[in-house]
C-alpha cells in the first residue's frame, strides 16, 4: 500500500513538472527614466528600503523643489490612479512591463486611464511633504510587479537607479597633490 502511494505521489510530481508552463521571467528593469522635475536631482531623503516588506522604509526619494514646481512623466506610460490616499495627493503611471511610479504630494493635471508620453506635464509639487526638510519635497517612488495577485509582493526600487545614464548626476572623483592633475 505505502509502495502504491509513492508511485501515485511520484506520477502526480512528474505530471505537474510536464504540464505547468516555466516561471515566466521577470522582465529587465529598464533604465532609461528621465527625472520627474526640471534640473538635476535634489536628494533630501534617499531610497532606504526596509530589510522586510512589512518593516517600515523610505521606499522611494524626497526630491527637493518650489512649491507648485511641474512634475513631469519621466518615461510614456498609463495613468493608474489621481487622486487621494489618506488625504494626501498621489499620482501612480504604469510603464509597462510591470514598472510603476509613484508621485506624492501632487495635484495632477491627468486622470486614470490617459496616456502620457516621457516628459509630459501630470502634475504640480503640493508643499508640505511629511518629514521632508524643505519646504516642499517630491516624493518619488517605484515598484516592479513580482506577479502575486495582490501586488503584496512587489519590489520597491530606487527611481534614481532607472534614469538614462545622461540623466543621472555626475560625481567626479576628487583630486589630490600628485594625482597628475595640471
Amino acid at each position: 500500500m505505502a509502495r502504491r502511494l509513492a508511485i501515485a505521489a511520484s506520477a502526480a510530481v512528474a505530471l505537474v513538472v510536464l504540464v505547468l508552463p516555466p516561471a515566466a521571467t521577470p522582465a529587465p528593469v529598464r533604465r532609461d527614466l528621465r527625472v520627474p522635475l526640471s534640473g538635476p536631482p535634489s536628494v533630501a531623503t534617499p531610497f532606504s528600503p526596509p530589510a522586510q516588506r512589512w518593516l517600515a522604509g523610505h521606499r522611494g526619494v524626497d526630491l527637493v523643489a518650489a512649491a507648485v514646481a511641474e512634475v513631469r512623466a519621466p518615461a510614456a506610460g498609463t495613468v493608474l490612479f489621481a487622486g487621494a490616499v489618506g488625504g494626501r495627493r498621489v499620482l501612480s503611471i504604469d510603464h509597462g512591463d510591470g514598472l510603476r511610479t509613484t508621485y506624492e504630494p501632487v495635484r495632477a493635471t491627468v486622470r486614470a486611464g490617459d496616456a502620457v508620453g516621457a516628459g509630459d506635464l501630470v502634475g504640480h509639487l503640493v508643499a508640505g511633504h511629511p518629514g521632508c526638510p524643505a519646504v516642499a519635497c517630491l516624493h518619488w517612488g517605484a515598484r516592479l510587479a513580482a506577479g502575486g495577485p495582490g501586488g503584496d509582493d512587489d519590489e520597491y526600487l530606487d527611481p534614481l537607479g532607472l534614469l538614462a545614464t545622461d540623466a543621472r548626476a555626475i560625481r567626479l572623483k576628487p583630486t589630490r597633490p600628485g594625482d597628475g592633475g595640471g
